[in-house]
């Protein structure tokens, strides 16, 4: 990366900040309960809208791999999700009933509570329908994880967006709040990817899986659609003040990511 382009990411980094400070105001605490944080605590960073059945296991997954505290965004819920969370005594909310577009799909208000409190804390930001796998999770928590990465100075580590889906028609698989949705979401495409590498910020784009989908024009047209299904060059990272996600693809500034194989599991 040349001067120039380091320099003019280094503005982009600053605007982002002024952004995520104006942007924090739309958010209204809920319930705080970040006064329990640990210093080693690893903690996931959230926002979500009506996920009300996603979300038990959503904080089951995310507590046995050893995640300590979850600090999450209600975008105007009206399912129930956000009461359920206010029970639990590992969560801090906050609810807001602004623009998730304007906050650049939610990553202003995430940015600004990773500022106010994941300094120097290991963080995993995810949506409730995503979950992290990474080699040897069914036997080894994220510390492990973790004090790897510390051990090697690296600050972050990717993770490829992979869509489940069920076999046959979604509609036909019944859920109830607390399953594994991999129990019936176990499909996923294993090829039809092309990657190409983003020239700007340097993450990898990885383009494919079923989301190369065909769409309807208005003249009735069927035409072929390559849809994203992105790296995700930060799925964990220790929060530091020069780091910064940007939009809802997640693309960091300021994060040196690891050579590992894990992917974020969405369904």
């Amino acid at each position: 990366m040349g001067v120039w382009q380091s320099y003019r990411l280094r503005l982009q980094r600053k605007r982002w900040l002024i952004r995520a400070r104006r942007k924090g105001r739309e958010l209204t605490p809920a319930v705080n309960r970040t006064d329990a944080i640990k210093t080693r605590d690893i903690l996931v960073f959230s926002t979500f809208r009506n996920e009300a059945p996603r979300l038990p296991y959503f904080l089951k997954y995310y507590r046995d791999l050893g995640v300590n505290h979850f600090l999450m965004v209600d975008n105007d819920s009206d399912d129930g999700g956000a009461e359920f969370l206010r029970e639990q005594p590992d969560v801090s909310l906050w609810s807001t009933k602004s623009s998730y577009k304007r906050a650049r799909f939610g990553v202003d208000w995430l940015n600004h509570l990773q500022r106010k409190y994941a300094h120097g804390h290991w963080t995993l930001v995810v949506d409730p329908d995503e979950l992290l796998v990474y080699p040897f999770c069914d036997t080894r928590p994220l510390h492990a994880l973790t004090d790897w990465l510390d051990a090697s100075s690296i600050k972050s580590f990717g993770a490829m967006l992979v869509d489940m889906y069920p076999k046959g028609p979604v509609d036909n698989i019944p859920y109830k709040p607390g399953d594994d949705p991999l129990n019936s979401t176990h499909w996923f495409d294993s090829g039809n990817y092309v990657i190409n590498r983003n020239r700007k910020f340097g993450n990898l784009w990885i383009q494919g899986g079923p989301r190369a989908c065909v769409k309807q024009d208005t003249a009735g047209e069927v035409e072929p659609r390559v849809c994203l299904c992105q790296l995700d060059p930060h799925a964990v990272a220790a929060w530091f003040e020069p780091c910064l996600r940007r939009m809802g693809w997640r693309k960091g500034i300021g994060c040196f990511v690891a050579h590992q194989v894990s992917v974020d599991l969405h369904r």
